[in-house]
């Protein structure tokens, strides 16, 4: 069966969600569904640029996302927002690592959310302020993942959890609302 046709057999009620944790030199990747009844890993694992040349990087960085969304077919995106650098060299070069997920996701029409990583933080283990430990621990937990999950690869999948936490939270108040 091609990947192409998976989205195709997805029951109703079922939410694939890429999460994505942006960096120039290894970008994470993750991807959850969500449905009624749960949410369940489906995928995840890391674009390793093999270049010291930055825009060759990027490029990667946007072939590597395109790659992935055509595989797994997620229905939204899920990205960390930039956070303030000490180093501003790091803050642009992330940025840009961000913009080229990102445009890579919107070229394939796939809608973006973006979350803070304290909202991450907040939304898997309770606290804004949690350690990097703490939240792939919940990771691997909520997901029911056995084995290790590379760091960057659990980040993507935070990420991704704390936009379907956010997504669930958002219907329950509409239905209250109604």
């Amino acid at each position: 069966m091609r990947p192409d046709s998976l989205s195709s057999l997805q029951p109703k009620g079922l939410n694939r969600i890429l999460g994505i944790d942006p960096g120039s030199r290894l970008t994470g990747y993750g991807v959850i569904e969500t449905s009624p009844r749960g949410v369940r890993y489906v995928a995840s694992g890391c674009i390793r640029m093999h270049t010291d040349d930055f825009p060759a990087r990027l490029k990667q960085i946007f072939d590597g996302v395109s790659e992935i969304i055509q595989l797994y077919r997620p229905d939204q995106m899920a990205i960390e927002q930039v956070f303030m650098h000490k180093n501003a060299d790091s803050a642009l070069k992330l940025g840009q690592a961000r913009g080229a997920a990102i445009c890579a996701t919107l070229n394939q029409q796939v809608p973006v959310f973006e979350y803070a990583a304290r909202q991450v933080k907040q939304a898997l283990v309770g606290r804004g302020s949690a350690e990097k430990q703490q939240v792939a621990h919940m990771v691997k937990v909520l997901l029911a993942v056995q084995g290790d999950i590379q760091i960057d690869a659990s980040d993507a999948l935070a990420i991704g959890l704390c936009h379907s936490h956010y997504q669930q939270t958002a219907e329950r108040l509409r239905q209250a609302m109604s």
